[in-house]
């Protein structure tokens, strides 16, 4: 999988289209990410579930999106760009940009 957590990336198709947000954590088994600001879902919690709402009531957070509907933004352009792998000179693989030849490791 070629998104990380901490890459900013753009949502390219879907009922969130367009939007832009950093990633918060990745589901590798499921190929699924949460993205701050995308696809917020509501939770109901009950009273003395959580020490944080001893009350209880509703709370917002982001949901997960498939990693193929995400595209990484690429940091020179502020453009979304296809990755590329490549080695450098030291035998590290590291991911690139196709659009500008920018590492991004």
């Amino acid at each position: 999988m070629r998104i990380k957590k901490g890459d900013t990336v753009k949502v390219i198709s879907g009922a969130h289209k367009g939007k832009v947000g950093k990633v918060l954590e990745i589901d590798r088994r499921k190929m699924r990410a949460r993205v701050e600001g995308v696809a917020i879902v509501k939770r109901h919690v009950k009273p003395g579930r959580n020490p944080a709402m001893p009350e209880g009531g509703i709370i917002e957070k982001p949901g997960t999106i498939h990693v193929s509907n995400l595209m990484i933004v690429d940091p020179k352009t502020n453009v979304p760009t296809r990755i590329g792998m490549k080695f450098l000179e030291d035998g590290k693989k590291v991911r690139v940009s196709k659009r500008t030849g920018e590492v991004l490791d």
